[in-house]
């Protein structure tokens, strides 16, 4: 089969090898096999909706990537976004020098910047298939639906469902989901294919905005909304302002009070901008074992 291949180069620190491990640990995407060395999936391009098989590799700055088909800068820059390699992340580790807690994170992992979803699509579907269920269990229910609706990609020798594009699911059924869900996701597919779930519009729009944008679609609510938009679309400086989960993490870093309320919160990540998703980020890595004391291995 032939391939197709780029370079992608980061301004700023970024290490490969811990967006590998975050991947490998993660629930929703520990399923992909990994090697350690390359990360290798099948999506369908925000660009066309076609499906498109990619793998990717770390390379000093930055990472080689490898496509089933040509990728033009619109398929490059979903891969950059992919990998956070879309900004400049230069200013990111001064955050660390005022905020000494986020800068012991920094310090143990500096190269780890988001991972996002393949699309804003994916991630919305993603954040409507996981309410009320556990993420292993959601994770095996998508990738059922990719089975019967995606198409099938070889990557590196090995098959990959990429999940279905937005049409394909417009008048689905039996998706293994309560009706309400698989109702939520028609209507999802509705705004997918109206341009309202794509990553040049949603970063078009001020972060509070956009969230409120996405608390109008169905199925969506905060959490979800902060989810399409940080990991989905890949804003780097969103910051959603009811998390319990995000909240918790940062309430047992920094030592606040049980009843802080949500102000307490946005004050707190005031002092990360314009990077408030990727701070964000790395404290919900801590939940996946990413940041823990194994030390990191980039190939670069």
């Amino acid at each position: 089969m032939t391939t197709h291949g780029f370079t992608l180069t980061a301004e700023g620190p970024f290490g490969f090898a811990d967006s590998l491990r975050f991947v490998e640990d993660w629930p929703a995407t520990s399923r992909l096999p990994s090697d350690g060395r390359t990360l290798r999936f099948a999506y369908c391009a925000e660009a066309d909706w076609r499906p498109i098989g990619v793998s990717v590799t770390g390379v000093p700055g930055g990472v080689s990537v490898t496509t089933t088909r040509p990728a033009g800068p619109a398929i490059r820059g979903e891969v950059a976004r992919i990998f956070s390699l879309d900004v400049d992340g230069t200013g990111f580790a001064k955050l660390g020098d005022a905020d000494p807690v986020l800068g012991d994170l920094l310090r143990l992992r500096p190269g780890l910047r988001p991972v996002c979803f393949w699309s804003p699509w994916e991630a919305a579907c993603w954040a409507v298939i996981v309410q009320r269920s556990s993420m292993v269990v959601a994770s095996a229910i998508k990738q059922r639906i990719a089975q019967r609706y995606g198409a099938e990609v070889v990557v590196g020798g090995e098959p990959f469902a990429a999940f279905p594009p937005p049409v394909s699911l417009l008048d689905a059924g039996g998706l293994g989901l309560p009706a309400q869900k698989e109702e939520w996701l028609r209507g999802l597919a509705r705004a997918a294919l109206d341009g309202l779930l794509t990553t040049e519009h949603l970063r078009s729009l001020a972060p509070e905005e956009a969230l409120a944008e996405l608390r109008s679609l169905p199925g969506v609510g905060p959490f979800s909304a902060g989810l399409i938009l940080i990991r989905g679309a890949g804003a780097p400086d969103a910051f959603p302002g009811d998390e319990p989960r995000l909240f918790a993490i940062l309430r047992e870093a920094y030592g606040l009070a049980e009843d802080a309320p949500p102000s307490a919160y946005r004050r707190l990540a005031d002092a990360w901008r314009p990077y408030r998703s990727w701070a964000s980020f790395l404290f919900r890595a801590t939940a996946y074992g990413v940041m823990d004391d194994r030390p990191g291995q980039d190939p670069s």
